[in-house]
């Protein structure tokens, strides 16, 4: 694979990540129409706006899937997929906690992604077959094996529409909390990034899109980590200009503790 990928991306966060330092603290929210888990800022629409127009310029055959402007689509094998900001109620609120997602599917595989996280200026990257850097320097999932050893990240909403669908949903998630050492939720790129440098052991959601999991995908695996649907299947992106509105699950981490978290959620 070309460098020029990860070029192009690293270029591209650097920008958004000062746009989104600009408008930290000073920007009002709004909730999308339906859901209202999902918060809405003006800088969400900015950065996103700037990583197509980036895209376009660079990559003008690629396909684009991007969270708030939805699907460009160049009849390519290639997508660009971007979460302007992954944690928008944890900017909205003021919190640091968030971060900037660009992956990049070849048909139906992700090769490529990085996360910035602007708050904490921390990059991290991956390219199929070449490792995960943050900030240039490689990182690699935790190598502990025992779930009560390590932090757990589970990102879980509510879902008014369906009380019972939330009330399952945490029994299993008493569960894992029972076998694991302590639980961390910020709900965000931030959890996931620091699944990759080994600071947590597993991230999980039942709750998340497209552009939630494709950056992330690349980073965890290509530092030594798993990625499944939260019950420990490959995750299908056939089709990904088709599925904008189709819900997915994750389950990343280190091997041993994806393996023992699987075995909790299915006991």
């Amino acid at each position: 694979m070309s460098t020029q990928y990860l070029d192009f991306i690293s270029q591209t966060l650097a920008e958004a990540s000062r746009i989104a330092n600009d408008n930290f603290g000073k920007i009002a929210e709004t909730t999308k129409q339906g859901d209202n888990n999902q918060v809405l800022t003006e800088t969400d629409l900015a950065i996103g706006k700037y990583i197509i127009q980036q895209i376009q310029k660079v990559f003008p055959d690629y396909n684009i899937i991007d969270e708030e402007v939805g699907v460009i689509d160049h009849k390519s094998r290639f997508t660009w997929v971007v979460d302007p900001i992954d944690g928008t109620s944890n900017f909205a609120a003021g919190l640091p906690t968030y971060g900037i997602m660009v992956g990049l599917l070849d048909n139906a595989t992700p090769i490529a992604g990085g996360v910035v996280l602007p708050a904490f200026n921390q990059l991290f990257m991956a390219e199929k077959g070449s490792g995960t850097t943050c900030n240039g320097v490689l990182i690699h999932v935790t190598e502990k094996t025992d779930p009560l050893a390590v932090l757990v990240a589970y990102g879980i909403d509510g879902h008014q529409e369906n009380p019972q669908k939330t009330i399952e949903e945490t029994q299993v998630l008493g569960k894992i909390i029972l076998n694991i050492r302590n639980l961390r939720t910020t709900n965000s790129a931030y959890d996931m990034a620091h699944v990759a440098d080994g600071k947590y052991g597993v991230f999980l959601n039942q709750t998340t899109k497209i552009w939630d999991n494709i950056a992330i995908q690349s980073i965890i695996e290509e530092a030594g980590g798993i990625v499944t649907d939260f019950w420990g299947k490959p995750i299908d992106y056939s089709n990904p200009l088709q599925r904008f509105q189709e819900n997915f699950t994750i389950c990343a981490g280190a091997p041993s503790i994806h393996k023992k978290l699987q075995e909790i959620i299915h006991s």
